[in-house]
């Protein structure tokens, strides 16, 4: 049944938590309403409409913006920025007047945006970039002035030459400010960033798409990045978006990375999930997983 969208009016607050050496936290830039049917992709809704309740009257679901605060060795690493504060963010059937609160979650944690030493864009999407850069008397500059932007060097050429079907989530006010600032780095294959995270290429929902391992202390995690756009989506392999450019390449991919997730149990980190966005997959009987949801004890 669907239902008037239920705003989510909160300020979701997280607590840093350990990984062997790695200090972690979850901070939220607020939620999204986007199109149900285009985030299950071939799901009949027969079956996906269960695993949403929170249906509203246009077919659109809540969708979290979980971006994750690492520290390691002294360095702040950021991965993935939100969909930000600039007047325009998004493509048009998207609902954003819930979202843009990354800065100012991070304030409420203590942190400031200067005091971020990289940020790391999964991919370039508006909901993953937008909050890169912000307006300063009309003009697009870096949100965290002191950071190396990380982004895999294909990721940034397909950004920066959309085709019919991408351009309206490329938007380049959140990409093209940090090359005038000279803070981006373009990268290609794994890349360690710092000890116990490294950038790993995992293609599918984009070609440049990356996801963030953790390990340190004999534990594991991943930073899913869109591998998923909800946790059901890691349980089922193929639930695969509509929004996904190479989806037969997303199974692939997803399932290497899930085959991993489950024999490290590495603790996952969903982007997309309602906030915190903490857990694990957990193998049953039947080869069949389930995504078990983390909330102390980590």
């Amino acid at each position: 049944m669907t239902r008037q969208r239920r705003r989510h009016m909160f300020t979701p607050m997280g607590d840093w938590f350990r990984l062997g050496d790695l200090d972690l936290l979850v901070v939220s830039d607020g939620v999204i309403w986007q199109d149900a049917g285009a985030t299950f992709g071939l799901v009949p809704r027969v079956i996906w409409e269960r695993y949403t309740p929170d249906l509203d009257d246009k077919n659109r679901i809540p969708v979290g913006l979980n971006s994750l605060l690492i520290r390691s060795e002294g360095k702040l690493i950021l991965v993935d920025t939100g969909v930000g504060t600039k007047s325009v963010r998004a493509p048009g059937a998207m609902v954003i007047e819930e979202s843009g609160r990354l800065l100012e979650n991070l304030r409420r944690e203590g942190v400031s945006a200067d005091e971020i030493d990289i940020v790391v864009n999964t991919h370039l999407h508006f909901d993953h970039g937008g909050g890169n850069t912000v307006m300063e008397d009309g003009v697009p500059v870096p949100a965290f002035p002191r950071a190396r932007y990380f982004i895999a060097k294909g990721e940034w050429e397909a950004a920066s030459h959309p085709n019919e079907r991408t351009r309206g989530t490329y938007l380049l006010e959140n990409f093209e400010p940090l090359q005038d600032a000279r803070e981006v780095e373009l990268v290609t294959g794994d890349v360690e960033l710092a000890k116990g995270v490294r950038l790993l290429p995992a293609p599918g929902h984009t070609e440049g798409h990356c996801v963030i391992e953790l390990e340190s202390g004999g534990r594991y995690g991943l930073c899913v990045g869109e591998l998923s756009q909800l946790p059901v989506m890691l349980e089922r392999l193929a639930w695969i978006s509509a929004f996904d450019v190479l989806p037969l390449v997303s199974l692939s991919t997803k399932r290497r990375m899930m085959d991993w997730a489950v024999e490290k149990r590495a603790l996952l980190i969903s982007v997309h999930a309602p906030f915190p966005g903490l857990g694990r997959l957990v193998a049953e009987e039947g080869g069949r997983r389930k995504w078990m949801q983390e909330k102390e004890d980590l």
